[in-house]
């Protein structure tokens, strides 16, 4: 395939006065996940309606597998598994229905649902739930049946929003495992989340969005390259402290504490002076016990973008 699934240029909305999405370019390929990161009202949830076919751009172009979101619109709902903010289940209705009415209106043949749905609820553990009435449901339980309609009908393209909102971690570690083998299956997802821990895990690149505008693109890796322009690492070790270990990490590094077991310092680059560092005080004696990068973690990469755009971390108002 020589385009991607998801492509997006200029795209643009207004709700009368409110820009909510002023400028957004992303692209998204099969067998890729891309997570979009931002505030509240960055225009996250916006964005995945455009692209998914519910609200019509104001601005700019679109288009999903090929398909235009405007003029293909009814194709393109079609076409891709969208999780939105809200479950909005049928209250009155038992799983298995409910899985089956969405299933016909995909054009899931019936013999392919009477097969996919009792796996389908069996993965996710709700089969022994099934014929409650929708409305007993928990929130994660309603969370999880939402997240099957979205991908019941095998969709080339999924969009996410917050999928492992109100799980327990196990449930969650479920999704993120499935949206692997979506991914591995050649699926192109786009996932909105708060959660920086999980945008870390899943993602092969980040958009993060503020004010409707991109604010920063790349792989973690790359973006932590880019912003954190020094980690913070921690040796943990048996033992009393030794001063002459002091010389040896101040000769490569910068020590900011020194604890009970624990040494921590800062460095402009782990890759060079981890491996000679740790050699030197295991040579010197030091009883290394484990060695962790503390702030190589999205948390900083996120804190660190939208300080520099001027943006709080969390925008009130509307959470578009």
């Amino acid at each position: 395939m020589n385009y991607p699934l998801v492509w997006a240029r200029n795209l643009q909305k207004r709700f009368g006065e409110l820009h909510a999405v002023r400028r957004v370019d992303l692209d998204v390929w099969a067998g890729e996940v891309v997570v979009l990161l931002g505030p509240n009202g960055a225009g996250k949830t916006t964005t995945v309606r455009m692209l998914s076919a519910i609200l019509a751009p104001t601005e700019g172009e679109a288009r999903v597998a090929g398909l235009d979101v405007v003029r293909d619109a009814v194709q393109v709902r079609r076409k891709v598994g969208l999780l939105t903010e809200y479950p909005g289940l049928y209250a009155r209705m038992r799983a298995p229905e409910y899985l089956s009415f969405f299933a016909e209106l995909y054009g899931v043949p019936e013999p392919r649902r009477r097969e996919r749905i009792p796996a389908l609820l069996e993965q996710f553990g709700l089969w022994d739930v099934c014929h409650q009435p929708l409305a007993q449901y928990s929130k994660g339980m309603a969370q999880k049946l939402a997240f099957i309609r979205a991908i019941l009908h095998d969709p080339q393209v999924l969009f996410l929003d917050e999928p492992t909102a109100a799980l327990d971690p196990l449930s969650a570690k479920l999704v993120r495992d499935t949206i692997r083998e979506l991914k591995g299956q050649g699926k192109a997802v786009l996932v909105c989340t708060h959660n920086l821990l999980e945008a870390q895990e899943l993602a092969d690149r980040i958009l993060v969005l503020g004010r409707g505008e991109v604010l920063a693109e790349g792989r973690p890796a790359e973006l932590f390259q880019r912003y954190i322009r020094q980690a913070v690492c921690e040796i943990r070790f048996a033992g009393p402290w030794d001063e002459a270990w002091r010389e040896i990490i101040t000769s490569l590094a910068a020590i900011e504490a020194i604890g009970d077991g624990f040494v921590r310092y800062r460095t402009e680059n782990v890759t060079l002076v981890n491996p000679p560092l740790i050699a030197r005080l295991s040579a010197a004696g030091m009883p290394v016990v484990s060695v962790q990068i503390l702030s190589d973690n999205m948390e900083g990469v996120y804190l660190a973008i939208v300080a520099e755009k001027g943006l709080p971390a969390e925008e009130g108002g509307d959470a578009r």
